[in-house]
């Protein structure tokens, strides 16, 4: 079976290395490569055409919205791409060895399953941080949110997938959320539940502008209810609020 994996990069040249030998050194063999750069003003270019069989899709127009970007960097490669498992991977992150490997056998056995996810090991200060699920204070609607690079979808399914959770509304709501109220309200949530993918967090990157219980991270949680709620009005859903939905409204009053 062949798999690709599509990468999304803006400015992550340090990174670039790392990422790609992670592919290459997978137990797995059989994966394409789809690399979409979002018109890096670094040396990404450079650095990633010193590899072979990679596909480089380079993209001049942008938004001025990172998720917008992000969405954009991965319908279109998907779109480019030819393998049957699609990995999401954004360019600062990378794959355990076995990753694909793991993934595969999923999909192997779970013929009518479209969308897996695993856990990720965070990447902070030197240090390496596995996660699983989480037991919440709060009765969230969407419970742990699997980072991008987390997510593995089938090829025949992406099209639907991708035309229900991208548009051009709500702009600090990111791909893996969207992604992730998709499965468990209209398909179906599955989990490896293994670290296979290590998730870079630092100074400068989007996961860092969203510290836990600050201003941004209120407004974005606030955003999410808003952006669940009318998913599930379009999708006709029963709409519910819980005590999560209340608690943020109330404080965003106050910010």
């Amino acid at each position: 079976m062949k798999v690709s994996v599509v990468i999304a990069n803006y400015n992550n040249s340090k990174f670039i290395k790392e990422c790609i030998e992670s592919l290459n050194n997978q137990t797995y063999k059989n994966i394409e490569i789809i690399f979409f750069d979002d018109n890096s003003q670094d040396n990404s270019l450079e650095v990633i055409n010193k590899y072979k069989n990679i596909k480089i899709i380079e993209n001049k127009i942008q938004t001025k919205f990172g998720s917008f970007n992000q969405m954009n960097a991965f319908k279109e490669s998907i779109r480019s791409s030819t393998g049957e498992i699609i990995f999401l991977l954004d360019s600062d992150d990378y794959f355990r060895e076995d990753k694909i490997e793991k993934v595969v056998d999923f999909f192997l056995k779970n013929k009518n399953e479209n969308i897996v996810f695993d856990y990720p090991i965070i990447k902070k200060n030197n240090e390496e941080i596995p996660q699983n699920k989480k037991i919440n204070f709060f009765n969230t609607y969407w419970g742990y949110i699997h980072p991008t690079s987390c997510i593995s979808i089938r090829r025949r399914f992406s099209d639907k997938l991708l035309d229900k959770v991208i548009s051009n509304k709500f702009s600090d709501i990111w791909l893996d959320i969207r992604i992730l109220l998709f499965s468990k309200y209209l398909d179906k949530y599955n989990v490896i539940n293994d670290n296979l993918t290590f998730y870079r967090q630092f100074e400068g990157n989007i996961s860092s502008k969203f510290k836990k219980f600050s201003k941004s991270w209120w407004q974005r949680r606030n955003l999410a209810h808003e952006y669940f709620i009318n998913f599930k009005i379009i999708n006709n859903l029963k709409v519910s609020k819980n005590l999560d939905f209340y608690i943020s409204k109330l404080i965003n009053k106050f910010l």
